[in-house]
């Protein structure tokens, strides 16, 4: 595929790995803030190839895996309702919650349909006024554009029976919060490119200076990972800590202006807790007071719900880099995707799902053999 097939070639990748091997005079711990990043180099084997240079360490970065169990089970309260037309992205329908998921919900009679834009769910509501509808507004500040279109739309268009449920977290928090911890051994930050091409990096370089840490905005290609380990690489050995941009054909450092507008006039900053990690303050989005009115929480009255995750369920420690998938007790066992302990087995992005579908670490725990760059 044109434009895509170009960053997967293996005559440039193996130069790529050789000069960061050659740079390397010692290993670095980097952290990749991306699901489909983490996806790329666990499918390609970037991390085998490159051992004993860079050891690459799997950040909290599918949106999916880090929204908090009290918040699918608000999704679930809502999906079961008769009078609700409950409406989600494809990826939240297997995410468990406490007792089941939004599957489950829909086979038991619920009407949960699968959209793929929020603008969707807003046309379905302008159609059956007679219903609730509810969107299940999950994502990092990629998706927060839309979400933030569709409820300004809403109000514009007078239509009083289409609410979010919002669980938006954003990630510069959550870079500043792994920077913090006690155990941290991060040492640079591959971060999302499309997050940065609806945001920019500006919110990035206050923290590469306060923690002394490089981060370098990162497409999801095998190309553009490799480049981007290589400028982090360069400036750990030159002791150097800024934001650079790899994903340049996509990101420019104000992102896209006219997005970030109609995010910051329909959210606001809140603390938000996240899945297996806590409460991270300033992390999470809900709408203002303005468009109140289109915030399912406060129309349903769901108020706080309390919940204890399943304590087989490693989800912090990956999600922090604490821990690899095939090493948690219950992978591939006691989790799997047809009985998921939590999101990050089932989700598109989730690291456990990713080191899974490779046979080799489902069956020995091993790494497996590298991918199609090597």
């Amino acid at each position: 595929m044109k434009y895509l097939s170009e960053y997967r070639d293996a005559a440039i990748a193996r130069p790529l790995i050789e000069r960061i091997k050659r740079t390397a005079t010692r290993p670095w711990t980097l952290m990749e803030v991306c699901g489909g990043q983490t996806h790329t180099i666990v499918r390609q084997g970037l991390d085998e190839l490159l051992e004993g240079a860079i050891e690459m360490i799997h950040g909290p970065g599918c949106p999916v895996c880090v929204t908090p169990l009290e918040q699918i089970d608000k999704a679930l309260m809502l999906a079961a309702r008769p009078d609700v037309i409950f409406t989600s992205f494809g990826d939240m329908l297997r995410v468990p919650g406490s007792d089941c998921d939004l599957q489950q919900v829909r086979a038991r009679g619920g009407n949960v349909r699968v959209v793929y834009s929020p603008l969707d769910a807003l046309e379905i509501a302008r159609r059956h006024p007679e219903r609730e509808v509810v969107f299940f507004a999950v994502g990092f500040e990629t998706t927060a554009p839309a979400n933030a279109m569709a409820v300004w739309r809403a109000r514009e268009l007078g239509v009083p029976n289409f609410s979010v449920l919002v669980s938006h977290v954003t990630v510069p928090p959550a870079i500043s919060a792994i920077m913090q911890a006690p155990d941290n051994r991060v040492q640079a930050f591959l971060a999302a490119g499309h997050v940065c091409a609806v945001m920019g990096w500006t919110e990035y370089e206050p923290l590469a200076m306060r923690h002394r840490v490089p981060i370098v905005v990162t497409g999801f290609e095998p190309l553009d990972i490799l480049e981007g380990m290589l400028m982090a690489v360069e400036q750990l050995e030159t002791g150097r800590h800024t934001v650079e941009n790899q994903y340049v054909r996509s990101v420019r450092r104000e992102g896209t202006p006219a997005a970030r507008t109609r995010v910051e006039e329909v959210f606001e900053l809140v603390d938000r807790k996240w899945r297996g990690i806590g409460e991270i303050p300033m992390s999470g989005l809900r709408l203002r007071p303005a468009f109140a009115a289109f915030d399912a929480e406060l129309k349903f009255g769901l108020g706080d719900i309390h919940v204890n995750e399943s304590p087989e369920c490693h989800a912090g420690e990956v999600l922090t880099g604490k821990l690899k998938p095939p090493r948690c007790p219950a992978f591939g066992t006691r989790c799997t995707p047809e009985h998921p302990l939590g999101a990050l087995m089932v989700s598109a992005e989730g690291a456990c799902a990713a080191y899974y579908h490779l046979a080799k670490y489902r069956e020995s725990g091993e790494p497996a053999a590298a991918g199609a760059v090597s």
